[in-house]
């Protein structure tokens, strides 16, 4: 297919497995749909209506961890790892990212178990290898989005074939809209593997039932227990690393703590358990925590504190400034979601080191303790597993023609060029509005008071090469006074083995953060995302049903009208991966024709 219109009159005809406006998690949010010209009035305003649609997962929660199915899993978890079986955790995306989180919580633990009381350590299992995870794309695609890839089932099903699973292990397959091709891959191919497979998805399944036929097979195939978490639509539509991926993280996080409770209460003494600071854990505890937590995030002191964040932000990216963040314990969520925002809102994705053509991302992420190698193990708890696959390998699992002919370079030296250690970053320290926002959660704030803390020292030798400096403590003790510029966004919670509590806390914040400061931007129109990324069929389609909302084109004209877009932006964004949004421009131009000036 040479020309554009002949690719648009394809995806009309042929895709419509991918049209997916039927899913709530595609739906605007009544409760936003004002939310960009709110954050740009009043960001407190704006940070409240976010964390309205945060509110909603607490029904979904109360029922979820009291259902047989949550119990199902937390059983399955602990069985398979008291058999030296394995754990996988398996998505694509914000999924991915929240499996790869899962297996590095997981093994941060026993490592941490191992280095701390070896004593006690010594008379458990060698538990920590019994956890794995599979993001489609591999470990690089934590960092940076791999293109198309979750549109193949065959993917998935190869990912499984490459870890080993088998009988008695357990498979958790997650997708926020119940319907990514390649998760639902690992699903079937678990199942032939002979492992036990667990399904959780965020859309109603009865929805999925009806609009999705690959949905339809698992959700009605008995072998697998399903879980579903669906909440309603986003706080911004489609935008799943929000309310769907935190719903994901509360519910499978605690399953596997609870699991890991488990494990420790069957072999260790009341005094060993009090020892490790375990605290036992009812299903029932998760909810109220849960909205513990968001009440304590709904505060006027910590509204404030996040729309001073905001502002922060917004003043370096407004002068085309960049950020960066500095953390250690918590950097893979912070990673999470600065590597989130590129696809999202069309930024400039992270920049490898030999990289000196692309655009630099208005914010990275750094540890000021580690070299890269090491900052990469620190984060993943074990060597990254990048994939490594060739031409054939692409051609037997039915890929594009390009990708045979141009096989993506996604193995681990290639992960190693993100360079997240101490290493000085010119590019980005030199710049005329550089920013450093040193990020300490929890019990960091504390030790970085005093002035023999690696962590401060660290900080402070990075801190010397960039022109404005400030900190944020997410959690109960105020960030020590040694940089010009300080915020706390004050909260507390309880032990977790799993560091879950603390986590919520990050994600809920910078979720937060993030699309407010984007939304001030114009980045965001209304509760839409209107530079949508075009990186595969789903993505087509959210872009093509943007554009016919907010111009009132019929569906077939805006996807005429976006793929002219996308093969006009397309040359620019593969050299400099700097362009417009194909879906914002489009808009752009549908306006114009209309004699419209702003996007209604």
């Amino acid at each position: 297919m040479s020309s554009t219109r002949e690719k648009a009159e394809f995806f009309l005809a042929h895709e419509h497995a991918f049209r997916l406006g039927a899913l709530p998690t595609e739906c605007s949010n009544p409760k936003t749909a004002t939310f960009s010209q709110t954050a740009a009035a009043d960001i407190a305003a704006g940070m409240r209506m976010l964390a309205s649609v945060d509110a909603e997962i607490l029904p979904v929660a109360e029922r979820v961890f009291g259902g047989a199915e949550f119990a199902r899993l937390v059983e399955a978890l602990a069985d398979a790892a008291r058999g030296g079986h394995r754990i996988c955790f398996s998505g694509c995306g914000a999924t991915g990212r929240l499996s790869i989180l899962l297996e590095a919580a997981w093994r941060r633990f026993w490592q941490e178990l191992r280095a701390g009381h070896p004593q006690i350590s010594a008379r458990l299992p060698d538990f920590e290898r019994c956890a794995v995870s599979i993001m489609t794309g591999g470990d690089h695609a934590l960092i940076r989005s791999v293109e198309g890839f979750e549109d193949y089932t065959t993917f998935g099903r190869h990912q499984v074939k490459q870890a080993g699973l088998g009988a008695g292990d357990v498979l958790v397959a997650t997708t926020e809209g119940g319907e990514t091709s390649s998760v639902i891959g690992t699903v079937w191919q678990a199942l032939e593997l002979g492992a036990k497979v667990f399904f959780a998805f965020n859309n109603p399944a009865a929805v999925l039932v009806k609009h999705v036929e690959r949905s339809r097979q698992v959700i009605e195939d008995p072998r697998i227990t399903k879980l579903d978490l669906a909440t309603g639509p986003m706080a911004i539509a489609g935008s799943t690393r929000m309310q769907a991926t935190t719903s994901e993280l509360l519910v499978l996080g605690g399953a596997l703590e609870m699991a890991m409770l488990r494990l420790l209460q069957e072999r260790l003494s009341p005094a060993e358990l009090a020892e490790l600071g375990v605290e036992p854990r009812t299903a029932g505890d998760y909810p109220r925590l849960f909205a513990e937590l968001l009440a304590q995030l709904a505060r006027p002191a910590a509204v404030e504190a996040m729309a001073g964040l905001v502002e922060f932000e917004e003043q370096i990216y407004g002068r085309e400034g960049l950020v960066t963040y500095l953390t250690d314990r918590f950097l893979l969520d912070v990673l999470t979601d600065t590597t989130e925002r590129a696809p999202t809102f069309r930024l400039p994705p992270f920049r490898k080191c030999d990289d000196r053509v692309s655009a630099l991302s208005w914010a990275f992420v750094k540890n000021p303790l580690y070299d890269t190698p090491e900052a990469w193990f620190q984060v993943l708890r074990r060597e990254a597993r990048g994939l490594d696959w060739d031409a054939e390998t692409y051609r037997q699992l039915g890929a594009s023609a390009g990708v045979q002919a141009n096989p993506p370079k996604l193995n681990n030296h290639e992960i190693l060029k993100f360079q997240i250690g101490r290493e000085a970053d010119p590019a980005r320290s030199d710049h005329a509005d550089s920013a450093l926002l040193a990020i300490l959660v929890g019990a960091e704030a504390e030790r970085a008071s005093q002035a023999d803390d690696p962590l401060r020292l660290g900080i402070a030798a990075q801190a010397t090469r960039y022109r404005r400096v400030a900190t944020v403590a997410i959690g109960p003790a105020a960030p020590p006074r040694w940089a010009a510029e300080n915020f706390h966004v004050e909260c507390r919670w309880p032990a977790s083995v799993v560091d879950l509590w603390a986590r919520l806390a990050v994600k809920l914040v910078l979720n937060s953060l993030s699309t407010a400061t984007m939304a001030r931007l114009g980045r965001v129109a209304g509760n839409w995302m209107i530079c949508v990324e075009t990186s595969n069929k789903k993505l087509i389609d959210r872009g093509t049903r943007l554009i016919a909302e907010l111009t009132g084109m019929g569906y077939d004209d805006a996807c005429y009208l976006l793929h002219e877009t996308m093969e006009e932006v397309g040359p620019r964004q593969r050299a400099t991966n700097d362009a417009p949004s194909p879906v914002a421009l489009a808009i752009e131009r549908a306006m114009a024709a209309k004699g419209a000036k702003h996007v209604p």
